[in-house]
């Protein structure tokens, strides 16, 4: 890496590029970026490569089948120039909804042995992973022991997993989600390490900090109208018994058994109580989801109107700019939404290491200097 470079990232199951976004943001430049959707494909040309000085390669592939050598010479890199990798393996096989042991030798789960591979090849100063709190789970701790000690005997030092939760750095979003985060040994780095919460609940008596700010609400995703002529600004159409039920359905924070509904699936047991709930204004909104836009999946009604949330009502949960837009269709929009790492929450993370990596650069350079005095 050049003492003056900016820093670089390679951007591995991208989507449709919430980390790239963050990432974008500190400064850092993306050279590559993998992903196998179509639909998360075309998006991520959209918003990252077309009008963009010095776009990143992107790939529309497996993981598994990229020619790394021949892919890194295309963006500029040789082995070892990349300053942060980065990724979320689809964690559907991890989803802690999994029961009695379903999940487990999930192929998907193999992926996180898809991304050391890739890593062994880039030999990136830094990685990040990031995925769902069911990765933890006992059932799944093969893959993820597999994975940090493999990573160790290749040379790099891996902390332990760690949970962070959006809400606690300016999302209005109540989303957990799971870190790793690892730098090569040969570069010792010196990580403040997990990032400290910058929001906390408004009646928190436990942080002294004069700088400390509140939870960020759901009122902040709908404060704003909707821009005219926004693709993603559509929710689903739905019956008119559907609408009857919203219309019964309190505003602001309302459930569906204050609507008086009561599916045969709930006769014998009062679970699922948040589904076909309203969002409450006054908190974090709940965890986005590849089926955000559906009420049936979870509280995703909107607070006020008698309808699901919109694509674009979900991507401002999750730190998209209005200006950003998802290609597929509605139901695609979504998915691409709800598997995207949270703007604001991926700047922190990646900060962390973007810092170290500076103080680093920096007492190279000051160490050679006074050797050539």
């Amino acid at each position: 890496m050049g003492k003056q470079e900016l820093l670089t990232a390679i951007d591995l199951f991208a989507g449709a590029g919430g980390f790239s976004l963050a990432a974008r943001d500190l400064g850092v430049r993306i050279r590559i970026a993998v992903e196998l959707d179509k639909h998360s494909v075309s998006t991520y040309r959209k918003n990252f490569v077309r009008r963009r000085a010095s776009p990143p390669v992107v790939l529309g592939a497996d993981i598994r089948d990229v020619k790394w050598p021949e892919t890194l010479a295309e963006a500029g890199l040789r082995p070892g120039e990349c300053s942060i990798l980065m990724g979320g393996p689809p964690c559907q096989g991890f989803s802690t909804h999994r029961i009695k042991g379903t999940g487990v030798g999930d192929p998907r789960n193999q992926l996180l042995a898809a991304y050391f591979d890739a890593m062994a090849l880039i030999q990136p100063a830094s990685f990040v992973i990031e995925n769902v709190t069911g990765m933890l789970w006992p059932r799944h701790a093969g893959y993820v022991n597999e994975f940090m000690s493999s990573a160790e005997k290749i040379g790099y030092t891996v902390l332990e997993p760690t949970i962070l939760n959006a809400k606690d750095f300016g999302v209005p979003q109540n989303r957990k989600r799971v870190f790793i985060v690892g730098w090569r040994s040969d570069l010792p780095l010196s990580l403040e390490w997990p990032p400290k919460p910058t929001h906390f609940p408004p009646d928190s008596e436990d942080v002294i900090d004069f700088n400390r700010r509140a939870f960020v609400t759901a009122t902040s995703v709908f404060a704003t109208r909707l821009p005219k002529h926004d693709p993603n600004a559509v929710h689903i159409n739905h019956t008119e018994e559907l609408l009857r039920v919203f219309r019964n359905t309190p505003k602001n924070g309302g459930s569906r058994s204050d609507s008086g509904r009561i599916l045969p699936c709930h006769e014998d047991h009062d679970g699922h109580r948040d589904v076909y709930g309203r969002i409450r204004l006054n908190e974090p909104g709940p965890t986005m989801t590849t089926a955000c836009i559906n009420p049936s999946k979870g509280r995703f009604l909107h607070p006020l109107e008698d309808h699901g949330i919109t694509a674009r009502h979900a991507a401002r949960f999750q730190g998209f700019p209005d200006s950003f837009t998802f290609d597929g269709g509605l139901f695609a929009a979504a998915r691409q939404i709800g598997n995207a790492v949270p703007r604001q929450l991926g700047r922190h993370v990646l900060r962390v290491l973007k810092r170290a990596i500076e103080e680093r650069r920096a007492k190279t350079c000051r160490t050679i200097h006074a050797d050539r005095l």
